[in-house]
Order: C-alpha cells, then structure tokens, then sequence
C-alpha cells in the first residue's frame, strides 16, 4: 500500500501541474458520482494528508485514498495512458494537463467544508505543516500495553505511517512490534527517526532505508523473511500483527518482519 511519502509526491505533483488551471473535463467513472461535473472550475490546490490526497476545486473536495492499487497519473494532452482505461476512476483536465486516477481504493466527491469529516481524525501528519512530535507521543502512549507496531501504523496517532516504515523503524530502533509502547526505551528518539526517513524520502521515486538505492538493497528487514539479517547475520521472521478486536475481519493484521536478534 502507498505511504505517506508517495502520497505527498503525489499530491506535489498534481499541484504543480493543476493549481490555478480550469478544468476543461470532468468524468468521474463511480456511480454515485456520474453525474458530478466540475468542468470550469478552477484547482486551488492539491494537498496529501497522511495517506488521503485532497484535490479543492472551487466549493468541492475531491478525495481519494490509494489503498493498494491506486495512483494518479500526469499526462500531456493526446498522450497514451500507462493504465488501462477501465482502471480509470476519475479523468480531470485542463489546457496543459489530464490527470487520471487509477483504480483508487476510494473516491469521494464533497463539499470543501466538510473536509473534516474525511481526514478530521488523523493524528498530526508526518509530513505536514501540522508535525507535531509532542501530540503524536501523547496519543501513542494513550494506550501503553498496545504494541508499538500497532500504535505506529494507526493513523489516528500519526498520519502517514505505511506498513514499510513501521517495519524499518522498529528495526532501526532495535524494538521488536509487539513490545508495549510503554516499555520502548525513548520513544521520542523513535518519533523523531520516523520525521527524519520520510523527509528523506519525500521526493525519492525509489525510497530507501538502508541508505543504499540499488534494487533489493533499500530496506532492512520488509520482505525480507527467511534472508539473513544485514547487520548480524541471523535469519529474519515474519508474521502478523492485528488489534484483538479487529483480528479475523481483515482490517488491521498486517505483515511484520524483524531480527530476533537486532530487536528485543
């Protein structure tokens, strides 16, 4: 699933190219939406926040979340798309630019004032102008017995965070997901390294945590179950990781990766 960076990209993208232009065609390909047509309106901006991007036309929010399969393409007037057009859910253009945005796990057209009632909830977002390190540990250590690998990807601590980087973060901190966030030694040394990697990231098509860009060399343990660790040697392992609650109906059991050496 695309994260918080490749969202911000994204959103960067989209605004560089559509902010300020007129929408010369608008076909929204969902039914409950068909009839919606922005067409001369004008883009006033487009924004990520956390994993949601926001398109603001006019006195609507157009809102779309990437979940798996998802994302937004540029393209120049007349040019082939890299997608198939039935994967289309949303066709925006303007003189210079189409933008298409393919198979989105969601795609809601409202009102702009009612944009609160689709991101409202999310915790401060790592890569946005409302980072707040302090709120996202107050939040997290709201519930000290959840294990850290939980509490990193709910969005409602901190915007952003994917399944990649809380894998790669637990490592890099030496902290197994399952610990409780009330025994992770120095948790904001923890929250201050996931601000610093997803900076580093933002703009990188290839994101690494290794440091290294080479494929198969970016990241320390995702994917990487039954291979040997980079620093120590030992075997990684995987499993899943889901609230009580929710494990069985498929909403948060995630994959994880760790050393059972590096982490503890």
């Amino acid at each position: 699933m695309p994260e918080g960076d490749t969202v911000y990209r994204a959103a960067h993208n989209l605004d560089a190219a559509l902010h300020g232009a007129v929408l010369t065609r608008c076909d929204v390909r969902v039914p409950k939406y068909a009839t919606v047509d922005l067409t001369g309106q004008t883009v006033d901006s487009v924004t990520a926040r956390g994993k949601h991007l926001l398109l603001h036309v006019g006195a609507y929010l157009i809102h779309s979340h990437l979940k798996m399969e998802g994302a937004w393409h540029l393209y120049r007037p007349g040019s082939r798309w890299r997608r198939p057009a039935h994967e289309a859910r949303i066709v925006l253009s303007t003189a210079d630019w189409t933008a298409v945005g393919f198979s989105l796990g969601t795609l809601e057209i409202l009102p702009a004032a009612n944009e609160d009632d689709v991101v409202g909830y999310l915790g401060p977002d790592v890569l946005g102008a409302d980072w707040d390190a302090a709120e996202a540990e107050r939040r997290i250590r709201a519930d000290p017995q959840r294990a850290i690998g939980l509490a990193l990807l709910d969005q409602r601590n901190l915007a952003g965070v994917g399944n990649v980087y809380r894998n790669e973060l637990c490592f890099l901190r030496g902290v197994l997901p399952t610990r409780p966030v009330a025994e992770v030694a120095d948790l904001p040394r923890l929250i201050g390294l996931t601000k610093r990697v997803m900076e580093a990231n933002k703009n990188r098509v290839d994101r690494t945590l290794t440091g290294d860009t080479r494929d198969g060399r970016q990241d320390w343990v995702y994917g990487r179950a039954g291979k040997p660790c980079r620093r120590c040697g030992t075997t990684i392992r995987d499993g899943t990781l889901g609230d009580p609650v929710q494990s069985g109906r498929g909403s948060t059991d995630r994959e994880t990766y760790w050393c059972p050496r590096c982490q503890s």
